[in-house]
């Protein structure tokens, strides 16, 4: 293998022998490098030797020729003497090299990995952080729009409505009132974050709430437990709500037990009630007020009673009902009487121009008035339903019959199973009741006789 002095003009000048693959110099000033030549003019520095017996071959890299190329003739010169050192020293270049190289890759991996872990050491902070600063007034309105949005919850528009009105903050105008609206039960937790919102917050609130309004304070308590159950289960905030917080007992007992109400109207009552209501100026809230006693219904489901669920050809009502969604009632004659009377102004029956929904929204303070000048004790609207399924019983009206026109859900197994009464059945009954209250109520109506058919016999 002949050996020639490198210089810059002779590594520049040689080519690849034509008919060969390649051809090659070796330099005598740096043993082992060399220059190899391919037939397209591709040349490259080379270094070779000898390890444990064997040939190693290892390229360099493209030499300098006219400002191209990056080794120029020292530095390849150096790399071959290194390269040999190395081989002296009884290491092969190639597995140096290849160590180097994985040891910068574990190097770069062990970079990244750290830097990934900061990254979601980072974020799981950052989440962590709005977690925790996530209030339960900020929670109110998502657990209400995924209730709402939920077919089988079935809120109602007085269910939805009394969940934000608990939390309000209040200092709003009233439509009827120059007094501004109160703050709900829950405005005090509003602001409390979820991860703060500990059974000991809750139960000083309860200790502060009810001294002031207990009903509400119980009710707040219950929808409270509700949201609380709905964040431990929601994959953003049960981490932050391991444990219902508001299932404690001493809020419990803080709270009290809710009174059972009483309030009825009793037979010997019933003339003073109606000739009180009957004299209320506004003819929707009277006709109302004795619509709600004779027919039993809860309040929102009379007030909301549409013109086309009215069907005075067969005598019935379509009332919307929170047990089934709807049901029919009879629609007796003085309630007939009543309700053909009122204007149609809109879709509502109980109709009010000054209403945002359209019906009457708050009769109570005629019907409190009412009952004032008649000189009786405390009667709430719904103490009218509970006065029709009481009075039913002075005309051993079956209960089963009182419990379908008021919308009780059936008891029992016969009730539920076996028993399924037509709308006619309902009717007879209910007609009874209506002229029974009537007669002790001292209220003179006739019903109207029914129009009498010429049927063809032919």
């Amino acid at each position: 293998m002949a050996k020639v002095n490198f210089t810059t003009d002779r590594i520049r000048d040689f080519e690849c022998t034509p008919g060969k693959l390649q051809a090659f110099i070796w330099d005598s000033a740096a043993p082992g490098l060399g220059l190899r030549a391919n037939p397209g003019g591709a040349k490259s520095y080379i270094f070779q030797s000898k390890l444990n017996g064997r040939a190693l071959r290892l390229t360099i890299g493209t030499p300098r020729i006219r400002g191209a190329g990056v080794w120029d003739l020292d530095a390849a010169r150096a790399e071959a003497r290194r390269l040999q050192t190395m081989i002296d020293h009884g290491q092969d270049p190639r597995q140096v090299k290849a160590d180097r190289l994985a040891a910068e890759q574990t190097e770069r991996n062990a970079k990244a990995a750290a830097d990934a872990a900061e990254n979601e050491a980072r974020v799981i902070a950052a989440a962590a952080a709005v977690r925790n600063a996530v209030t339960l007034g900020d929670v109110w309105p998502e657990y209400m729009a995924d209730r709402m949005a939920s077919r089988e919850n079935g809120w109602s528009k007085h269910h939805v409505a009394a969940h934000r009105k608990i939390i309000q903050a209040g200092g709003e105008k009233r439509s009827r009132s120059p007094k501004l609206t109160a703050p709900g039960p829950l405005a005090p937790l509003a602001g409390v974050c979820l991860v703060d919102l500990t059974g000991e917050r809750i139960e000083a609130w309860a200790r502060s709430e009810a001294k002031a309004r207990p009903s509400s304070a119980r009710l707040a308590w219950r929808l409270l437990k509700a949201c609380l159950n709905w964040c431990a289960a929601h994959k953003n905030y049960s981490e932050i709500v391991t444990a219902n917080a508001a299932k404690s007992t001493k809020t419990r007992e803080s709270l009290g037990k809710e009174k059972k109400r009483h309030d009825v109207l009793q037979r010997e009552q019933l003339p003073a009630w109606f000739a009180a209501v009957r004299q209320i100026g506004n003819p929707v809230i009277a006709a109302y007020l004795q619509c709600l006693l004779l027919v039993g219904a809860r309040r929102e489901e009379l007030a909301a009673l549409k013109w086309a669920d009215v069907n005075f050809q067969w005598s019935s009502m379509k009332l919307a009902d929170k047990i089934e969604g709807f049901r029919m009632v009879p629609l007796t004659p003085f309630v007939a009487n009543l309700l053909a009377a009122l204007p149609r102004r809109n879709e509502f029956v109980f109709s009010s121009p000054t209403s945002a929904s359209g019906y009457i929204a708050e009769p109570r303070i005629a019907h409190n008035e009412a009952v004032a000048i008649a000189g009786l004790p405390p009667l709430t609207l719904h103490g009218l339903r509970r006065s029709f399924a009481s009075l039913c019983e002075w005309t051993e009206t079956p209960s089963g019959i009182a419990a379908q026109i008021q919308g009780h859900a059936p008891q029992g197994v016969r009730e539920q199973n076996y028993i399924r009464r037509p709308l006619d059945l309902l009717r007879m009954w209910h007609a009874k009741i209506e002229a029974w209250m009537l007669e002790q109520a001292d209220v003179d109506f006739t019903p109207a006789a029914p129009a009498l058919r010429v049927i063809s016999t032919s």
